[in-house]
């Protein structure tokens, strides 16, 4: 009876002391890790974190992260990189530490958002622009739309438009339950189970993660983004909880999500990349994308077959996107290829 009685009185309290959970933790992440980067003006109030790592003379490694992933999805790759070039890592609006995004996001869009934070913070071209699926489709429409700033493309694993138009019904039923879920996850977070859901990962206790998936129904989509987490160093795991707790983030993947069909018609529109190498690096389970449809990619555009990876080739087999970013860097800076060339590395395997 006693048990019952605070039960009823400390009910109500709940939710006030999740919300005020969930407000202290956030000022508190961004007090933590806002530091490792810096946030770039790019004018309309909107403000972009960007992580800028190497000294090395140009040009700069821009990297572009998939649908709803961060900068930290690069960090293995950008502190590789940054020993022998300078490479520049960010959040596009709506994800992680920058601006919420306030309409759907589209290549288009993003890319005039990039070149902006470029600009402002003095990062001149040349640029070699890595992009990873949803970011491949963001480098290829800059390549393409600004050759003259740019002098190599390597696509890892880049979103496929010949896969979607038109927008059939499973397809869209598919986009349907990812707004769905995303939309959810924002009260959720306001309330703080996200925060004790990611909590909860990080210190592999399940009680808090298994309430989460019964109230969202999204355990495929949970062992999805963990499963890529594990793969990340550990160091950036308090990030991406950080991230993933924050409201502002699933109101920014809802935005990117409601955007594909938009992304996969102006992509459809693209011109081919010209007068620059470009490298798609393609997982080895899926079929290999064909000759004419790498030409719609790049007139010069070279495929190469990751064999051990899945979707995320840059978690799964980082080496050898490392080993093309170099081999680029290479030829521009020596005008001849490195002796140690991406083939030999998958010959070497």
């Amino acid at each position: 009876m006693v048990r019952t009685l605070w039960l009823l009185i400390l009910a109500p309290l709940l939710p006030v002391v999740g919300l005020l959970y969930q407000w202290i933790g956030l000022r508190y992440d961004r007090r933590r890790f806002l530091r490792l980067g810096r946030l770039v003006d790019i004018g309309k109030r909107r403000r972009l974190f960007m992580m800028e790592m190497g000294d090395e003379a140009g040009p700069s490694v821009i990297f572009e992260s998939g649908i709803g992933s961060t900068s930290q999805n690069w960090a293995r790759i950008q502190e590789s990189v940054s020993e022998f070039a300078h490479t520049v890592s960010y959040d596009r609006l709506g994800l992680g530490w920058s601006t919420p995004a306030v309409s759907e996001r589209i290549p288009s869009m993003v890319v005039q958002e990039l070149r902006a934070m470029l600009q402002a913070a003095g990062i001149a071209p040349p640029y070699l622009l890595v992009g990873h699926s949803f970011g491949g489709l963001v480098v290829r429409y800059f390549a393409a739309e600004y050759p003259d700033e740019v002098i190599g493309v390597v696509l890892v694993d880049a979103m496929r438009t010949d896969e979607w138009p038109p927008v059939d019904e499973s397809q869209r039923k598919l986009l349907d339950r990812g707004v769905q879920l995303t939309q959810w996850a924002v009260p959720i977070a306001y309330s703080g189970l996200a925060r004790l859901t990611t909590m909860s990962f990080l210190h592999r206790s399940g009680r808090f993660t298994n309430l989460f998936t019964r109230v969202t129904g999204g355990r495929d989509v949970l062992e999805r983004v963990t499963s890529e987490l594990n793969k990340m160093p550990s160091a950036v795991w308090p990030i991406v909880a950080a991230h993933w707790s924050n409201p502002a983030y699933f109101r920014g993947m809802t935005a990117h999500i409601k955007g594909v069909p938009a992304t996969v018609a102006e992509m459809l529109e693209a011109t081919p990349i010209v007068g620059m190498p470009v490298v798609l690096l393609t997982p080895g389970h899926p079929k290999a994308i064909s000759d004419t449809d790498l030409r719609k990619i790049g007139l010069d555009a070279e495929q190469l077959i990751a064999e051990k990876s899945g979707h995320w080739v840059h978690l799964d087999e980082p080496e050898l996107v490392i080993e093309q970013i170099r081999e680029m860097i290479t030829v521009v800076r020596t005008g001849s290829p490195c002796k140690d060339t991406i083939e030999e590395s998958v010959s070497a395997d």
